[in-house]
């Protein structure tokens, strides 16, 4: 297998959940994502939505996509889960990373590539500059919301540390490097990062 790799939160999202599943990720290939190396061949006839990471199977096969590229990897050492031992734990871990992708990380993402990111993504997708800031503020309410989900708990989905938070921590950790930072208001949400920033997998996949 060969894992196709670059900056940015998506590939780093990858790379802490097999840090913290032990898992070695096999040949790495860096791809140029500021020179827009993963915008052409061949990156594109691996992978034609042109993103990153990517995951190349050993009989050509290429997963793209960060969430189905950690469902592979669990499937494949489904020790020490990430995602769940159970139907249930599996549901719930899907449920709120789902609510993570949608109430956080996408308007934050899109939020970025239209506004400070603009001279970047603008030749490589299609970006709307008018809708940056209402993509920001709709960042800013779901931190709030998962502010709030957070009262009682030490993690997204419970007392288990999951897909979830990885998820939202690699969006979060980016958003604060792009003049998206967490509102220090938002007391539960910090303590949740300080927990999750300790761990040795945050470390471990800068």
């Amino acid at each position: 297998m060969k894992f196709f790799n670059s900056i940015g939160p998506n590939p780093r999202l990858v790379r802490m959940f097999a840090a913290e599943k032990g898992i070695e990720l096999p040949e790495t290939v860096e791809v140029d994502l500021m020179g827009g190396e993963n915008r052409r061949a061949p990156f594109t006839d691996r992978n034609p939505a042109g993103q990153l990471p990517a995951l190349e199977l050993d009989d050509g096969t290429t997963i793209a996509e960060t969430i189905a590229i950690c469902e592979y990897l669990e499937e494949l050492h489904p020790e020490k889960p990430l995602i769940g031992g159970t139907p249930e734990e599996r549901a719930a871990t899907r449920m709120w990373t789902r609510r993570v992708e949608f109430k956080v990380n996408n308007p934050l993402a899109d939020g970025f590539r239209f506004a400070e990111g603009l001279p970047l993504f603008k030749e490589r997708l299609r970006v709307i500059p008018e809708a940056a800031d209402g993509l920001k503020a709709a960042a800013r309410e779901g931190m709030a919301w998962f502010d709030a989900q957070l009262a009682g708990r030490d993690f997204i989905a419970g007392d288990r540390f999951t897909l979830a938070d990885i998820t939202l921590f690699a969006f979060l950790d980016f958003g604060a490097t792009v003049g998206q930072p967490v509102d220090p208001g938002l007391a539960n949400l910090n303590a949740w990062l300080k927990r999750v920033r300790s761990r040795p997998s945050a470390a471990a996949s800068q």
